[in-house]
């Protein structure tokens, strides 16, 4: 018989580095970006408007680094549907593709992410 009740977990893995609101986003990371951890760093393509791993080489619109991915996903044969956040705290060891170019897409007063060093 179902009560209505549900369940949730909660994923402990230092993603997160402050109270800062977290904001997510439904997004679309689109086929071909392999099997990706959360706390990846996206980047969004221009021409599609979907998502794919942050690489400040890509020529695509990708290059800027925009969200941090919420869940661990398989994107290598097909689009997925998932979510990110577009705003929080994050542990800067915890971020995937961070980079220099990263940090200045990411720069205080430019994006409601911030990146820090934890101890």
């Amino acid at each position: 018989m179902d009560y209505g009740i549900t369940t949730q977990s909660k994923i402990i893995d230092n993603l997160f580095a402050g109270d800062f609101p977290k904001v997510s986003l439904p997004v679309t990371v689109v086929s071909g970006s392999g099997v990706l951890i959360r706390g990846t760093l996206l980047g969004k393509v221009t021409a599609s408007g979907k998502y794919k791993p942050y690489n400040n080489a890509n020529v695509d619109g990708s290059e800027t680094a925009k969200l941090v991915l919420a869940e661990d996903i398989d994107a290598t044969s097909a689009d997925v549907k998932t979510t990110a956040f577009a705003a929080g705290e994050f542990n800067e060891a915890k971020l995937i593709g961070l980079d220099a170019a990263a940090r200045v897409d990411f720069e205080p007063g430019t994006s409601p992410i911030f990146i820090k060093k934890v101890y």
